[in-house]
């Protein structure tokens, strides 16, 4: 009898000392602010493990990159980015971003032990060194998208957002969402604009708006946890602001006065002037043609690049092609040379129809056209027409 009460007390003792290990594992959703570089600018995710028991209080990050790898920015323009999961101490991370004046921002996940071992588990098996490095992609597979889709794998039953996660929303889009969260950063917001083509304005679901930390901190704090016997616990138990810099996105902002339309407006003014001058004189001031289609034919080798190559899913098809093309460039020599001849280019001759229609139908074209590419395309349109002209009166004589 004393041998069976003894076995039993130490079989109570070895579950209760196992279940207190287990309670004493915290796994949170850290929430990152934006920050002032164009790769900040959608705030970061990132997932916080605790074991009182062990001491251990990590982080793991799903966003860590490479600048120094072997043509990263060839590679990124391709889609061909490899990101990694990482993991550090909570102290040296909580510090990071203190340094950088970003706040975080921690979301208890409120899961049973038997949840909480699988999700560090799922951890700990993703930061294995042949599993750790993935394919990243900034829409589809990020430092959002992982964390997400770790946690839903680990809950016992289903994870029920407050609102249908698959159903598309009219005035939602990936351009759209990349305006709000660049807002302030007018450059950057103009550079992402023109490399997105139309696949950007197709609307899209709530699920797929959670590509975005913000986003998915918001979608969280409204789940529950639906049980297989049906139930209901809220997925996240508490929220706190770890790290508090007194920053506020407006701090992050650009205070840039010459932004993208004021800058393509001024050229707009500069090249009307120009023209002008050069129609009193008869003179062709080719020099200016220089300068605007090699620019224009530069801009458009990197998007036809971006449409041909690129395995972004979001920047093709792209209708800016008609005003930026690689044809401006490859065809300047002839260009020039006619111009300097004082013959009439045909290739300039097409250029303002194309050029024509597009402005006039750039409210039916299936893609938002940025405001800034209107006195971009009328540059090049009023070179164009001013030269044919000029060529014509010099014919005519």
């Amino acid at each position: 009898m004393r041998r069976i009460v003894g076995l039993l007390t130490l079989l109570i003792l070895t579950v209760g000392v196992r279940a207190e290990a287990k309670d004493s594992i915290r796994l949170s959703l850290l929430t990152c602010d934006a920050g002032e570089e164009i790769y900040t600018l959608f705030g970061h995710s990132a997932i916080r493990y605790q074991h009182r028991g062990k001491g251990i209080d990590m982080v793991f990050n799903y966003g860590l990159f490479n600048f120094g790898a072997p043509n990263f920015i060839l590679r990124f323009a391709l889609g061909e980015t490899d990101y990694q999961l990482g993991m550090t101490t909570y102290d040296r991370f909580a510090a990071e971003y203190a340094w950088y004046g970003r706040d975080v921002v921690e979301q208890e996940l409120n899961l049973n032990p038997e949840e909480k071992e699988r999700l560090v588990a799922a951890l700990e098996e993703n930061y294995l060194p042949q599993n750790r490095v993935y394919r990243y992609n900034f829409f589809y597979d990020n430092c959002a998208t992982r964390p997400r889709d770790q946690i839903e794998r680990a809950v016992t039953g289903d994870i029920r957002y407050a609102q249908p996660m698959e159903s598309l929303l009219a005035n939602v889009t990936y351009r759209t969402l990349l305006h709000r969260y660049s807002e302030g950063h007018p450059w950057s917001r103009f550079g992402m604009d023109l490399c997105m083509g139309s696949e950007a304005d197709r609307p899209i679901t709530r699920r797929a708006m959670m590509f975005v930390p913000f986003l998915l901190h918001d979608a969280l704090a409204q789940a529950v946890i639906l049980g297989n016997d049906s139930t209901e616990r809220p997925l996240v138990c508490s929220e706190r602001r770890l790290v508090q810099t007194g920053l506020t996105a407006a701090d992050h902002r650009s205070d840039d006065i010459l932004t993208p339309d004021v800058c393509a407006w001024l050229l707009l003014v500069v090249v009307i002037g120009c023209t002008w001058y050069g129609f009193s004189k008869r003179r062709p001031l080719w020099g200016i043609d220089l300068v605007l289609f090699l620019a224009a034919g530069t801009a458009g080798c990197i998007l036809a690049f971006l449409v041909l190559f690129s395995q972004h899913p979001a920047v093709s098809p792209n209708y800016l092609l008609w005003v930026f093309h690689p044809l401006h460039l490859f065809c300047l020599p002839c260009l020039l040379r006619r111009v300097a001849k004082g013959k009439i280019s045909r290739y300039l001759v097409a250029n303002i129809v194309i050029l024509t229609l597009f402005i006039i139908l750039k409210g039916v074209i299936p893609q938002e056209i940025p405001p800034t590419v209107v006195p971009l395309a009328g540059c090049l349109l009023l070179r164009s027409a001013y030269q044919v002209i000029l060529a014509k009166q010099k014919a005519s004589k």
